[in-house]
This record gives C-alpha cells, structure tokens and sequence, in this order.
C-alpha cells in the first residue's frame, strides 16, 4: 500500500520479471478482498494438485512426508528477489511514495521450478517461515510467480511436526499485508542510511568503509565503553579480612571468614597502607563477639524457556557458540533431523521468537515428564507463566522441544555434537522452566570488634529444585558458617589488610552485548548474530580472549558519526524506530508516515555533513623511513596501518606494530604482458614479483624459492566437471589447485595432488543442512 487508506489496484496486466529484469511497484498493496479460504487443504477436498513453497530443501523434505500424494513441496532457497545492489540510486522511488525497484536474486532454474510447478497448480501454499521476513519471501513469491489471489494461501506453522503442519493448513489464510510493509519499511531505511552515508565515511575516512542504522549504533556502544575504559583513572582501596572460629574451638570446620565494614561508626573506607595498616593494629587488639545472627530462607525461582535473545546469551556462556553458531544449530534443529529412520522432523519450535509463551498441551506434557522423572517435589502447583515483551508475538511460542519423548539422550546418536549440545541446553531449559524454585538458607552473622564491625555470610542449598534439570553456569559451591549465636566469644585466628584497586567497566562478551542490544532495544534479536559478524567484518570491532575491542577505525568513525548524525547515532532514536516498526506491522502506523519522518531529516543532516565533515586525518609520532616525514594512521579494508603523510609524493607504508617493508626492487625477469622489468615486492603473505609498468600494467605473478616468477596459470588437458571448460593449473596460499578456465562465470576449483592431478570429493551419505544436496569430504 502506498498510503494506509489507499485501496488496492488489479495487477492484470502487470509482467513477471526475469533475472534481468526489474519491475517497479509501490510498497506492498493490500490486495483486493480475497476468497475465504476453504478450511483444509485444497487436494484433500476435490483431488486437484497444490504447490508447497518453504524456503529450504531441508524444510521442503521435513513437512513433505505429512502432506498427501496431492502435494508438490518446493524450497525457493531463500528470498527471491531483493533492491538492486549496483547502480546510481538507491532502487527506491522516494518521490513516488517510496515505489521500490526490485531486482529478482533466485538461481534461474529454481525460479524457473516454482513457475512451472504454480502453473499446473491449483492452489499454492506458501509455507515460509512465521515471522516478517518470511511474510515478505511469501508476498515476493506471489508477485515474481505473478499468482492470483484466488490460488494463494498463506501458511504458518511454529514447529515441524505432522500435528503442527495439518494444523496450518487447516487455517490457511491471506498474505499479512502489515508484517510485509514492516519488513519492507525496516529494508528501506537500512538501505536509506547505507547506501548514502557509506560513500561519504569512503571519502573522509577511507574506503570500503559502511555505515548503517543498526550496526553503527551496535559499534557506538562498544566504542563509548572503550573510552571508557582508556579514561578510567584506578583508585588504590584496602579490605581487611578476618579469620574467625568459635572461642576454644580448634575444628577446621568451624573456621570462617568476615569482612570489615564499618569502623568508628561509619562505612569503612581506606585508600592508603597507612591508614588500613592503623585500622588492622587496633582491631588485632580487640575482643571479637557475635552481635547477631540473622537466617532467612531465599528462593531462586526457574529462568523462562528461551526466546532468541536469551538463547544467543547462553549459547555463549554454557557452549561458547557464537550467534551466528547458535541460530545455524537452531535451524538445522528446526528444520528437522532424521532420528528414527522414517525421515526429519523438527526437534525445536521456531527459533527467531521474542514470545516467551507456551501452549497448554506443552505445558502439560512436560508436567508429565517432570512428575514421572523427578517426583511431585519438582512440580509447582499451578504451571510457571513467564510475561513476554511489549514487542512479542503472542501467537508465537518460546523456543522448546516439540516432542519431550525425543530426548537429548535418546537421540543422542542422531546428532552432531554441536546439534546435541544445543538440543540438550534447550530441552533442559524448557523442562526447569516449569519446575519448583530451588531453596538457600542464608546465615548472615554481624561480629563486633572493638571500634569495629565485621560481617560473614553463609549460604546453603536446601532444596535444588529446578537446578536439578539445569544446573546454572560456572562452579557453585556452598559458603558454610559454623553454628553461631548472639552473644557468642569468637577467637581471632588471623587479619590480614589486602591491596585493591577499582576496576573500569568490562568489555562486552557476545552475551553481554546482546543482552544490551536487547535492552536498548537496538535491532531485533533475530538480526544481533549478523550485526556481530557485520562490525566485526568491518573492523570496527575485534574480539581478544573472547571480549569485543573498538579499534581506532570504529572509534573515529563512531565519533564521526555521532558529530554529524546524532539522531541516527541515539540509542533511544534507534529504539523509537524499531517501536514504529512493529505499529506497521500491527497496522496502529503508517509506512510512509515513518518513512517520511525519518527519510527527510537525514537528508538535511547529510546534506550539512557533506560540506562540515573534514576529512580525517591521523599523525602518528613515528616519522616515515623513506623521506622523514610524519606518519598518519591509515585504514583499508584489511585494517589499519602507517602511511606517510606527504601521500601521494611519498607512498611509503608499514604496518602499525610491525617494520616497514622492504623497497620495491627491479629484477632481471620481464614482464610477458608488456616486456617491462619485474619488481619484487613485499606483501602481508609475503614477497611477490609485479610489473614496472603498474598501474598501466598489473601483471604480477608468486615466486619460488630462487626468486623466480610462477606462472599464474597453467592450461591442463583436465576438463570442468561443471562447465566443460579446460582447467588451469595456479598457485595461492595454500598450495597448487585447479581452477576453471572459465572464471569468473564458473568459480569451480579441485585440489590436485603432488603431480598436479585433481583429487575427486569422496561422496558420503550425508546431505548439506542448506541446500539438501550430497556432501563429499574435500581435502
């Protein structure tokens, strides 16, 4: 729809594009009031045939088996069509209510598939995944496949299971026209933002460089907690521990540890030796007696099922899994494994979720389970209800094991080790979810100490409860005390004065980023494992022992930013946009409302920026090894390094912790392009021979070990296996290989062996979790 009110128009008439083509179109329209879908699906009730389109193969072999010999299920293998990558503008026609250009991105035979299979359809269902993106793949099918409306269904299923899939197409439905726009609208300002302020950071900062809504934001919080940390001034503080025990008693048992806390009738505080040295004096010679003993009884009730967020979290600290590793697994679950022999089927609910939800039928299964495995102590009475966010999908659930029957160990052997650890986490999760909390007795004791006051505390597990299904992460043990009363003497067995100093904030862990990223509700939690690897990519960011660093590119182009864009740069106007977002999907906002709101203001601020923002240069104090000048700090897409600053009359570079490389040296050999000198040069992956004539010529080829040039390319008699074209015996970093004569059309490459022979893929009986295809074991 171009505007909310605005009704829908015919598409009669309208042509269906091919991979060259593209086709203009307003924002997703509501289409005209379709048919009431028949309840059930279409074959079951008069033979005719229906076309099934998921996105995967996995999924298409997953929900096959449930449906009927009247069904075709088909993977599109993704989105089908997308905004142009290349070209002068932005693919989007602001002037004409924000009219998208797409182009269509499906492999020609799979599109060409679809085509055929709609055409001898009677109905086609399309089955993609629950949620907006998913939404839009379907609508994007409907319009490349050119489908009528009367022919179309929309499908939703939250689990792969036979229950799960019958049920959705007993409830087919129309296309959402709301979730599509959302997803729409989320595309366009990403491609607002990157597509117009990355050429700018190209020529302040350097190329290759990009910016966008998200992920800048995603850096700026990493880069404003690396300032952080390099303006943190440490502070020298002083503990004083003492060692206690009952008056008499010489047991090791009942030796125990307190901490000073107040002195003199105020909070302890010492910031030198000195004075904690003074304090520890006096109170060596006091009388030590139990003031008070205080026991109370302290629940841990049981953490919510997972939701996208929280299982990202703890794939990180229990699995060590990145993200991205994370969601992988989760899909591969999702979409279903084969663990009885009769075909896949899905083990997990749908994994991009922010629902925390669970159906009732879930809810007394595992009930069930719990009252079987683990005793009626284990189950509350009434079921554990978690509330969800603001922004959740209610009709979704949280993420859970579709089938309690199937567990983690039962399959075990079904599952690759990382698929196991990750069903496991899950499964566990889901059944604590429901269990009773787990109970403490907490012991705190206050000791008086002459002008001082010391307190101790004890904690003990009573009762585990739902720790006995998943116990929390890292070493927990007990803090036992003695049995104390008030008034009890005490024997001073040591005190010692121990040295600290304040710590800065930490560095972000991937679960500690994305838990901030959802707190400031920055993106969603479906896209925090690809901004992850986008920041990091683009070396704003990296990780040393497993916490992010901002490095000087993220923090001069954070700063950048954060000068001429604040408002994109706001943590709060990000939130606000992502609240937008989801008021178009639930039709309470209006698409081109929001995008007008945002689109217009940032061009006033980019038009300002491209004429304030100087262009950044940064002078080091080391000085150039070749005409003595400074050197400036400078980035390329493979990170930062030394570059003189008298560029271009001096082109000197070096890396930033290393020595400058050698000079380039003209050599005997000749070019065979142009017949100029060779010039022997150093690279990162070492030295290698290039032409005099650069840039007119940009011959350049590896060396052996006496120096001489390797030909770049060697035409073998072998033939590729996919294209039919020669092959070409090279050489890369890793050694010899064939590659296709055919290149850059056909990428195809073999490993040869030490005759230069290329060495076949060992098929196996696995298949590939993206596509469905055979896999072979490379070497």
């Amino acid at each position: 729809m171009a505007r909310k009110s605005a009704k829908s128009t015919s598409r009669k008439g309208e042509a269906c594009p091919d991979t060259k083509t593209v086709k203009r179109a307003a924002p997703a329209r509501a289409k005209a009031k379709a048919k009431a879908p028949k309840q059930g699906p279409a074959s079951e009730g008069g033979g005719g045939r229906s076309l099934v389109i998921v996105e995967s193969p996995k999924k298409a072999n997953s929900i096959n088996k449930f449906l009927g010999s009247g069904f075709v299920v088909k993977a599109s293998k993704g989105h089908v069509r997308d905004l142009p990558k290349k070209g002068k503008d932005m693919g989007i026609d602001v002037a004409h209510g924000y009219a998208p250009t797409y182009e269509v991105t499906a492999e020609k035979n799979v599109l060409g598939e679809l085509q055929r299979e709609a055409d001898k359809a009677d109905t086609v269902y399309l089955a993609t995944d629950p949620d907006r993106e998913g939404e839009a793949i379907a609508w994007h099918l409907r319009e490349v496949l050119n489908l009528p409306d009367e022919r179309v269904r929309r499908v939703m299923f939250h689990e792969i299971t036979e229950r799960a899939v019958k049920e959705a197409f007993g409830h087919a439905g129309p296309i959402n026209m709301d979730m599509v726009n959302a997803q729409q609208a989320r595309r366009f300002l990403d491609r607002f933002v990157g597509w117009q302020l990355s050429p700018l950071l190209w020529s302040k900062v350097a190329r290759h460089l990009s910016a966008g809504r998200v992920q800048s934001v995603a850096v700026r919080l990493i880069a404003d907690r690396e300032k952080e940390i390099r303006a943190f001034v440490s502070e020298e503080y002083w503990k004083i521990t003492a060692t206690l025990a009952p008056a008499g008693s010489t047991a090791e048992s009942d030796r125990f540890e307190a901490l000073l806390t107040e002195w003199q009738g105020a909070k302890f505080e010492a910031k030198a030796e000195a004075e904690a040295r003074a304090i520890h004096d006096a109170l060596a010679e006091a009388s030590y007696a139990v003031t008070s003993v205080e026991e109370v009884e302290k629940l841990d009730k049981a953490d919510p099922p997972f939701k996208t967020s929280t299982l990202q979290q703890q794939g990180a600290i229990r699995l060590r899994f990145s993200g991205a590793r994370t969601m992988k697994i989760a899909q591969e679950l999702y979409e279903g494994i084969d663990v009885d022999g009769s075909g896949p089927v899905g083990l997990i609910t749908y994994m991009r979720t922010d629902s925390l939800r669970v159906s009732d039928e879930a809810i007394g299964n595992v009930r069930d389970l719990i009252k079987g495995e683990y005793g009626d102590r284990y189950l509350p009475e009434k079921p554990n209800r978690y509330a969800a966010g603001k922004s959740a999908q209610e009709a979704h659930e949280a993420i859970r094991p579709t089938e309690l029957s199937l567990s983690p160990e039962r399959i075990r052997t079904k599952l690759s080790i990382d698929q196991f650890k990750l069903y496991q986490l899950i499964y566990r999760r889901f059944v604590a979810s429901q269990m009773t909390p787990a109970v403490f007795a907490v012991t705190n004791v206050v000791i008086a100490a002459g002008e001082g006051v010391f307190k101790a505390q004890g904690k003990v597990q009573k009762f585990d409860g739902h720790r006995r299904a998943l116990p929390p992460a890292g070493k927990q043990e007990d803090a036992l005390l003695p049995t104390l009363a008030a008034g009890q003497a005490l024997d001073l067995l040591a005190l010692e004065p121990t040295q600290h100093f304040t710590q800065p904030p930490p560095r972000y862990t991937e679960a500690a980023l994305i838990k901030a990223l959802e707190k400031e509700n920055i993106g969603r939690p479906s896209t925090y494992a690809d901004i992850i690897q986008k920041i990091q990519a683009r070396k704003y960011v990296e990780q040393k022992e497993r916490r992010f660093h901002a490095t000087n590119l993220g923090i001069v182009v954070t700063d950048l930013l954060v000068q001429h864009f604040p408002k994109i740069m706001d943590l709060k106007f990000t939130a606000h946009m992502e609240d937008e977002l989801d008021d178009i999907a639930t039709a309470k906002e209006d698409m081109v409302k929001v995008l007008d709101e945002f689109y217009h203001p940032f061009q006033d601020e980019l038009a300002l920026a491209k004429t304030r923002m100087e262009k950044v240069k940064i002078l080091t104090s080391d000085t150039c090894h070749e005409c003595g000048a400074l050197m400036e700090e400078k980035f390329s897409k493979t990170g930062a390094f030394l570059g003189c600053s008298r560029y271009p009359e001096c082109k000197a570079t070096r890396p930033i912790d290393g020595q400058p490389r050698a000079a380039a040296v003209e050599t005997e050999h000749r070019c065979p392009k142009c017949g100029k000198p060779l010039m022997r040069r150093e690279s990162k992956r070492g030295p290698f021979l290039s032409c005099s004539g650069y840039p007119s010529c940009k011959e350049s080829f590896n060396i052996d070990d006496q120096g001489n040039p390797v030909p770049s390319a060697v035409e073998t008699e072998h033939r590729c296996p996919k294209c039919g074209k020669t092959m070409a015996l090279r050489q890369g970093t890793r050694g010899n290989f064939l590659g296709c004569m055919g290149y850059p059309k056909c990428r195809n490459t073999m490993p040869v062996d030490d005759q230069g022979r290329p060495i076949q893929p060992v098929k196996v009986e696995v298949t590939c979790a993206k596509c469905g295809g055979p896999m072979g074991v490379k070497h």
